[in-house]
């Protein structure tokens, strides 16, 4: 849980931060984002995971190899596993906001005197974060799949861990008990994720 909820906030927060800085035509920004993001997005989370190891544990010593001891164990394991996440939100959050900024509420937010940084975080960022609600389920999903892989190659003690244990011994209850814990946390997340996006939208309450 505390790997998921980690990658899932670095995820977030680096999907919003491109998207908004590369939405919008004539920016070159925007290419070099989006060769980043097609890269990460199509990575396997194990062969990142071993990238950063090599990279930031075994040429530069600045992060444990293995472990769950402190913030610092906690710091590679979250970025392999939200990078490619990151990549996939920020493709499909960029695209959102190219259509929202066409829309004739910018030119009356901008007539107004606000400034663009202003303009792309308080107004077009909530026309646009529909599509990522949208995704929530595969995000949650892929988050809690890819934990179990991710735990195997930085050595981190957890659920994944002790998944592969029960599948490898034919532990059926465990294997199910952890089935079922995924399905639990699945279907509440996707309902809180509806419940908010009648809060950004209230006009889904009166859809058909």
């Amino acid at each position: 849980v505390e790997l998921a909820l980690a990658a899932g906030l670095i995820a977030l927060v680096l999907a919003v931060l491109v998207g908004s800085l590369t939405a919008g035509p004539g920016r070159l920004g925007r290419r070099v984002a989006g060769a980043l993001e097609l890269t990460f997005a199509s990575t396997p989370v194990f062969w990142l995971g071993i990238l950063l190891l090599i990279g930031f544990s075994f040429t530069l010593p600045w992060f444990p190899v293995s472990g769950a001891d402190g913030w610092r164990s906690l710091v590679l394991p979250a970025l392999a596993l939200a990078l490619p996440t990151a990549g996939l939100l920020a493709q499909v959050l960029r695209e959102a906001m190219d259509k929202a900024l066409e829309q004739p509420f910018v030119v009356t937010v901008r007539a107004r005197g606000l400034g663009e940084a202003a303009v792309r975080l308080r107004h077009v960022l909530r026309h646009a974060a529909l599509p990522l609600l949208t995704l929530g389920g595969w995000i949650i999903g892929g988050l809690l799949g890819g934990a179990v892989i991710t735990e195997k190659v930085f050595g981190r003690p957890g659920l994944g861990t002790v998944t592969l244990n029960a599948v490898l011994s034919h532990d059926v209850p465990v294997v199910l008990a952890v089935v079922l814990l995924a399905a639990f946390v699945h279907v509440v997340a996707s309902t809180v994720l509806d419940l908010l996006a009648l809060l950004i939208d209230p006009r889904l309450a009166s859809s058909p």
